[in-house]
């Protein structure tokens, strides 16, 4: 197991292992004195000199065997890839960090405004969740940053960033990591209720029958055949001075079976990572009060297990969400679009949410839509669209606008007998774009109707994870992309210019579009 930590400034003491990585462009502006106390029992000036100068392109050096490696980030960005290059820093750290002594260092050498992407990216590589009985080591690993071009050491405040975000994406990952057997919906509510009470916020939970009596058709609907109860569980930041409200709505499915409409035995393990939403969501909110957020934040997660028994929804039943729209189900395992359909149409009439941004594991369409690496993005406002881009851009969870059209999509959810099915008639439509709309639809009455809230939906489907492993993804992109509305300067100078007040008034519709 790994202890992370972050450092403001470059250790004296050599430790056991140390990593030096960055781009290659970076590495050749630093000199063998920036890491000597470090390395310079083990290696040479002149030997650092010689690889640092001749290292190529995504190249990893072993410097000293077991003990001292150097690796080259990949140069190559694109305009819709992150310029920071943290998308690379999970695999090379975990390729190239020496193996040696229970004590290492990573220096991360990077532009200042890349500190917070390439810092919090390395979290990615060191999972915390593992049942094995043989090759567990113990080991503390601090981060330390060179910044070529600019000599100014981190400050505290943006090392308490750095480590809250840290532990906030481990958090998520570990979340993700677990077994439906050892992270059911109780354990979600129960982690998410401590870390509410533990920041000092409100906490609500709606559970079991209480759903139903509620009016939560979605979330009951789909969680009330399995053992453990389904959930709605809010947790509320309001600090004074606060002028708007901010709804981070995330789908908890603790195991998707699939339902009656039941994967295939391929096609199910790894269903315990569609709580991947819910879980970036409650790391998020956890590391923004943390960190300073000066405006009303709730963290929605709308959990259940999708279960196969006797009284799991089936096809045809009809359930009328807390929206008081009434929906027809022609598929069971679409059924994280009916939880978040309860979950933002709560963010909008119980706490008046002027933005409300759900995030999922949504659609397997969304790997074809935006890829391995960026999330699936749609909204009803075109500025935040670019905002929320840049954000991903800045923090490296990446994200790309998908298809916003519901004038040609929303019809795919047409019923005779309800105001829409769950699942789309035409699976070559745009699929992710349409999943989204449903969900839409039970925040907005009508899209075609100008609307004081602003909504983001995005699908991260395939970033969750790399392999067997989860990254953890969604909250260093929440954070950047709220980053104005913090205390902290590191992502306040990172997060991209909100549209002025646009939640608060009412919008022209083509500025929605």
């Amino acid at each position: 197991m790994v202890s992370l930590s972050y450092s403001s400034a470059i250790p004296q003491e050599a430790p056991s292992s140390c990593l030096i990585i960055g781009e290659q462009a970076n590495l050749q502006k630093i000199s063998f004195a920036n890491v000597e106390s470090l390395i310079s029992h083990r290696v040479s000036a002149k030997l650092f000199g010689e690889v640092v100068s001749e290292i190529g392109d995504s190249e990893g050096v072993s410097l000293y065997p077991k003990c001292v490696s150097v690796a080259s980030l990949s140069s190559k960005h694109s305009r819709h890839t992150t310029p920071s290059a943290a998308n690379y820093i999970m695999e090379t750290v975990s390729k190239n960090l020496p193996k040696s002594g229970d004590k290492a260092v990573i220096v991360m050498v990077c532009a200042r405004q890349h500190v917070f992407a390439c810092g919090v990216a390395v979290a990615r590589a060191f999972p915390t969740y593992t049942l094995k009985t043989r090759d567990v080591t113990t080991r503390d690993v601090t981060v330390c940053f060179i910044n070529p071009d600019d000599s100014n050491p981190l400050t505290d405040q943006d090392v308490k960033v750095l480590t809250s975000t840290a532990k906030s994406i481990r958090l998520a990952a570990d979340i993700v990591d677990r077994p439906r057997n050892e992270m059911t919906c109780d354990d979600l509510v129960k982690t998410a209720v401590k870390i509410g009470q533990d920041l000092g916020c409100d906490v609500t939970v709606i559970s079991g029958e209480q759903l139903k009596e509620q009016g939560f058709g979605g979330i009951y609907g789909v969680g009330k055949a399995a053992e453990s109860p389904p959930a709605l569980c809010v947790l509320s930041h309001k600090p004074a001075g606060a002028t708007k409200t901010i709804a981070w709505c995330g789908k908890g499915i603790m195991y998707d079976t699939g339902g009656f409409s039941i994967k295939t035995k391929t096609g199910m393990p790894g269903m315990k990572r569609d709580c991947g939403g819910a879980a970036g969501i409650l790391g998020a909110f956890k590391a923004a009060v943390e960190c300073g957020f000066t405006e009303n934040l709730h963290a929605v997660l709308c959990i259940a297990e999708n279960s196969v028994g006797p009284r799991a929804a089936v096809p045809d039943d009809i359930h009328v969400l807390y929206s008081g729209k009434s929906v027809e189900i022609n598929n069971t395992d679409a059924e994280g679009r009916l939880v978040l359909g309860d979950g933002v149409a709560y963010a909008r009439k119980d706490l008046n949410a002027d933005i409300v941004l759900d995030m999922c594991t949504l659609t397997g369409a969304q790997g074809i839509t935006t890829g391995l690496h960026h999330g699936g993005l749609l909204s009803n406002n075109a500025q935040w669209e670019s905002c929320a881009v840049a954000a991903g851009l800045s923090s490296g969870d990446m994200v790309f606008p998908m298809v916003y059209a519901p004038e040609l999509h929303f019809s795919e959810f047409k019923s005779s007998v309800a105001d829409m099915k769950n699942s789309v008639a035409c699976r070559t439509n745009a699929q992710s774009s349409c999943a989204g709309l449903f969900i839409g639809a039970h925040l907005f009455d009508d899209y075609f109707k100008p609307s004081p809230i602003i909504w983001l939906h995005v699908d991260m489907a395939y970033p969750v994870h790399v392999g067997e492993r989860a990254t953890g993804w969604g909250p260093a992109l929440l954070l950047t992309l709220f980053g104005r509305y913090s205390t902290s300067p590191i992502l306040s100078g990172i997060g991209p210019v909100l549209p002025s007040d646009q939640a608060s008034k009412r919008v022209k519709h083509d500025e929605m579009c």
